[in-house]
């Protein structure tokens, strides 16, 4: 295996980490801005104000999202295993 394989192996990694954890970051990004602004308006400073709204939002991403998330890495993992043999030669 030469540095070009491990290379784009680690390339398409990368971007399947990226594909996966994306949705749920920019939801959260938004969610957290959004609760941020709320709380500079109303001078209300409460922790679960910020830790709550973004559960939920996670939990909701996750369930609409997750059959997909599985099925992009069973999917990459698939493709990742049959590679094995002409990885190794």
């Amino acid at each position: 295996m030469d540095t070009n394989t491990v290379v784009t192996l680690m390339g398409q990694a990368i971007v399947m980490v990226a594909k996966l954890a994306g949705p749920i970051l920019v939801a959260t990004l938004v969610v957290g801005l959004s609760v941020s602004l709320f709380q500079a308006v109303t001078t209300v400073q409460e922790f679960t104000l910020t830790f709550l709204p973004k559960l939920v939002v996670v939990a909701a991403i996750l369930a609409l999202t997750g059959h997909w998330m599985i099925t992009q890495l069973v999917d990459y993992v698939q493709q990742l295993y049959g590679t094995i043999p002409q990885l190794l030669t």
